[in-house]
């Protein structure tokens, strides 16, 4: 990249940080400690305005970066990511927006353990909460590490690292400083960028090709080297017995993951009642919707373009096709439009990654205040003392997750964003969710299934991770010398989800205490109308 190309984006770069940084600013001034301020904002916010910040903070890093880059590379089966991501939005919808309003306060936990004994059920969904919370992060900061390698033309190592530990430092600030109010703000004005990024380089694509979408197609299948089989499913995914399961354990956890995402069932807290929940949503739903739609044409617009062998050049994991097409759109390298362009777009990803890691670690330093350590610390009441001591908790763990985070993002810079989404999605669908769907829905639920169904789908989760050819067994995994890939699948979802309902299942069953019936009817009436809610 030439040297304009680095001074206008980092001018960009700056700008978006003195904006959030002001807005954090206001924020921190506006709180007053309490636990409601700190997670949900006090719950002020309106339904548009929340459903921008849940676009926000879903349209990361791994959309605008990893899918586009996947679609330029695999075609149809990036493709394939798209759907996940926006069908999963009609689970979230239907089954879980206005229940989890209704029944929790902060947390995924809160949910869980409203009709059961708490301590060892908030310190199970605590934990999961934190490990998908810190899968999520790691994707993110590998994509801020291969953008500005890419703005840095080609950065060294010790470059990468430094931009991992800066984003991880600015996204301790935000959350320690300004708590939900300011990262929502933070997540709306990134929001309003993406999404207007994104039209504006759709428009320049659907422009090149004169609104001739079939050209569009036939000129990405003829540049990435593939014919008619970019264009058809199974290019990544269909070879053989193992990558079509691998496809099917994908898409379960795309569609089912989102649900028991952490930072996105907080968002449900910040609005006044579950009417407003639910319209958050549907705010959510069009706005995401509409960037997907975006995304397919940019994945193939790169393709075409730019050549899949381009894209794979500069970055073997796709994460760069993007900044690349905006550069190629706006005149190619050393023009005055491919620079302004390039910096535009780079500085949107920018923004993109500081939202989301944002929202990420409130939600994962809600997890380890409120449930871990409110649970090991003090009985079921709570105080306004104890509430303040938790809201210190929170910012501390916000250090040390941004921390794990980091150290997990440097060992992991060389894989796709989507992918390493994809397995957090993975992992919430496993742990979070079988809970989630039992609490809500299974009258004879217990204390037993409910921290069954926990480590039942997380443990499985991690360790067909850790044994998967993602970790070892080929030259793109993380460790490539030694073996012990005995999971020949990428993405666990396929074994790990079934097996998080059916522990959940089995510890009900098993369980010496019967259901508590007057608790859970308590739970449903408060869920289907509302009648009790915080």
């Amino acid at each position: 990249m030439t040297g304009d190309h680095q001074t206008l984006a980092l001018v960009l770069f700056s700008a978006f940080i003195a904006v959030t940084l002001a807005i954090t600013t206001w924020a921190s001034r506006r709180r007053h400690g309490s636990a409601e301020e700190f997670y949900a904002g006090g719950r002020l916010f309106s339904p548009m305005e929340n459903g921008f910040a849940i676009a926000g903070d879903y349209m990361s890093a791994a959309s605008f970066l990893g899918v586009s880059g996947l679609i330029a590379l695999f075609g149809y089966d990036g493709l394939l990511y798209c759907v996940g991501f926006l069908v999963a939005w009609l689970v979230v919808l239907f089954l879980v927006a206005e229940l989890v309003r209704n029944c929790g306060r902060f947390t995924l936990a809160d949910v869980v353990a409203a009709r059961m004994r708490e301590r060892p059920v908030r310190i199970a969904a605590g934990a999961a909460s934190v490990t998908v919370s810190v899968l999520y992060l790691v994707a993110q900061m590998v994509g801020a590490g291969s953008l500005v390698a890419l703005l840095l033309d080609g950065a060294d190592a010790q470059a990468r690292t430094w931009t991992v530990i800066g984003v991880g430092a600015l996204m301790v600030f935000y959350v320690a400083f300004g708590g939900m109010r300011a990262t929502t703000w933070i997540q709306i004005v990134k929001a309003v960028l993406l999404l207007g990024g994104a039209i504006a380089l759709t428009v320049l694509v659907v422009a090149r090709f004169h609104g001739d979408i079939n050209g569009l197609l036939n000129t990405a299948a003829e540049r990435s080297g593939h014919g008619g089989k970019f264009l058809a499913p199974g290019l990544k995914y269909g070879s053989d017995w193992t990558s079509r399961l691998d496809f099917i354990s994908l898409g379960l956890a795309l569609v089912l993951g989102t649900a028991g995402l952490p930072h996105i069932l907080a968002r449900f807290y910040t609005v006044p009642t579950a009417r407003s929940a639910r319209r958050s949503a549907v705010w959510a739903i069009g706005l995401i919707g509409g960037f997907y739609l975006m995304t397919i044409v940019l994945g193939f617009g790169a393709a075409a373009l730019l050549g899949s062998d381009a894209v794979r050049a500069s970055s073997k994991a796709g994460n760069t096709a993007v900044p690349l097409l905006a550069l190629h759109l706006g005149g190619g390298a050393g023009s005055t439009g491919g620079t302004v362009l390039f910096a535009v777009v780079a500085a949107v990803a920018f923004a993109t990654i500081l939202a989301v890691v944002a929202g990420v670690t409130l939600a994962s330093s809600a997890s380890v205040a409120h449930d871990l350590y409110a649970s090991l610390r003090r009985s079921r009441s709570a105080t306004r003392g104890s509430q303040r001591s938790e809201v210190a908790v929170a910012r501390i763990a916000a250090v040390g997750v941004g921390a794990v985070a980091i150290g997990l993002a440097l060992l992991a810079r060389d894989l796709n964003v989507a992918f390493l989404v994809g397995l957090a999605f993975a992992v919430a669908a496993s742990a979070n969710l079988p809970a989630l769907l039992y609490a809500l829905f299974w009258r004879r639920f217990t204390t037993r299934g409910a921290v069954w169904s926990v480590y039942g789908g997380l443990i499985p989760a991690l360790t067909l991770v850790v044994l998967s050819p993602v970790v070892s067994g080929n030259p793109e995994a993380l460790f490539p010398g030694p073996d012990f890939a005995y999971f020949p699948l990428e993405n666990p979802g396929v074994v790990s989800i079934p097996l998080g309902f059916l522990m959940g299942w089995l510890g009900t069953l098993l369980s010496p205490e019967a259901a508590d019936e007057a608790r859970h009817a308590e739970t449903e009436v408060r869920a289907l109308t509302g009648a009790g809610a915080v």
